[in-house]
């Protein structure tokens, strides 16, 4: 069983629909999960209301985008399962091991008032991999080293107390497009950035998507070439083109003859791919009591599948 998940830090953009979230609606069914961790966002200065209602959103793009609901869940519907996991695990990890964590160190590099929460959140992360059993866990580099926590956490309780937790290891994602900011495509486009200028949110009104994409940044180069490395702007068009309409970006090249007739191509297509998940996920979002139940059903399908791991770890660490 693989495990990823998405948090709510803001608005899902194109680039996590057509490099992640698309391709796990694609694997649906295969017994998966995912989950929105809404606690990770916890971990630095945030609005209460506003992850509150991101989390709600989110839930209702996966579900909208063709995720099982039965494979989906808020993390922060398990706090009581997860909290007391890990407790359990900070018991079994060791300071210098949570604070050499890369992440830590450049989000805590020069700031005061760093929340402790900071330092042991991969410690949560581990709780989220080990509650459920996952086997793998799709990571890019970046949380790379997290994973390589959870093995050295789940060996060494198994080891020191009991067989209790599956080992897990990372695994390369399978991704869709790396869609890049449409006003610095030398930055991959982003739902925490400060400027919304170059970023296609999924819940953007059509006409607003057409601005973005119109705007966006390309060279001053007069001839449609695919050249990534130095035409990162015009690639980045061609890329997402390529994504929404199942082709080769290299195939798309002589079809445009202008920058301006491919803007409008890559528009129409953003919008088209685009138009189908903002209807089902606004009327989602329209109907609180549906949410409400799939979020209910995901939280006790979650709880269930690692109630017993927890158990035997408490029992076996020396609790209940």
């Amino acid at each position: 069983m693989k495990l990823s998940g998405i948090t709510p830090s803001g608005h899902v953009q194109l680039g996590n629909y057509l490099g992640a979230i698309r391709t796990w609606a694609a694997e649906g069914g295969s017994g998966d999960m995912y989950f929105i961790s809404d606690l990770h966002a916890m971990t630095t200065t945030h609005n209460p209301a506003k992850l509150r209602s991101l989390a709600t959103e989110q839930l209702a793009i996966l579900i909208a985008a063709g995720i099982p609901e039965e494979t989906v869940c808020v993390q922060s519907d398990l706090a009581k399962e997860l909290g007391a996991l890990t407790w359990i695990l900070e018991c079994t990890c060791s300071y210098g091991e949570a604070a050499r964590m890369i992440q830590f160190k450049e989000k805590a590099d020069g700031q005061t008032g760093v929340r402790l929460s900071l330092l042991t959140y991969p410690v949560l992360m581990v709780a989220d991999i080990l509650l459920q059993g996952a086997a793998e866990v799709p990571v890019g580099e970046d949380q790379r080293q997290h994973v390589e926590l959870a093995r050295t956490l789940a060996r060494r309780f198994n080891s020191t107390y009991g067989d209790v937790f599956t080992v897990p290891k990372a695994v390369t994602p399978v991704t869709g497009a790396r869609v890049r900011d449409l006003s610095d495509p030398t930055r991959k486009m982003s739902k925490s950035t400060r400027d919304a200028a170059g970023v296609v949110f999924l819940l953007d009104e059509p006409d607003l998507v057409r601005r973005k994409i119109r705007r966006a940044v390309t060279d001053g180069d007069s001839v449609i070439a695919y050249e990534p490395e130095t035409r990162p702007g015009l690639a980045n068009l061609l890329d997402i083109l390529a994504a929404c309409t199942d082709s080769d970006p290299r195939d798309l090249v002589d079809a445009h003859a202008t920058y301006g007739a491919l803007k409008e191509a890559v528009a129409d297509a953003v919008v088209e791919t685009l138009r189908p998940l903002r209807e089902k996920t606004t009327a989602l979002l329209e109907d609180p009591a549906e949410l409400t139940r799939v979020r209910k059903a995901g939280a006790a399908r979650a709880t269930e599948r690692g109630e017993h791991r927890l158990q035997s770890a408490l029992r076996l660490i020396g609790g209940c």
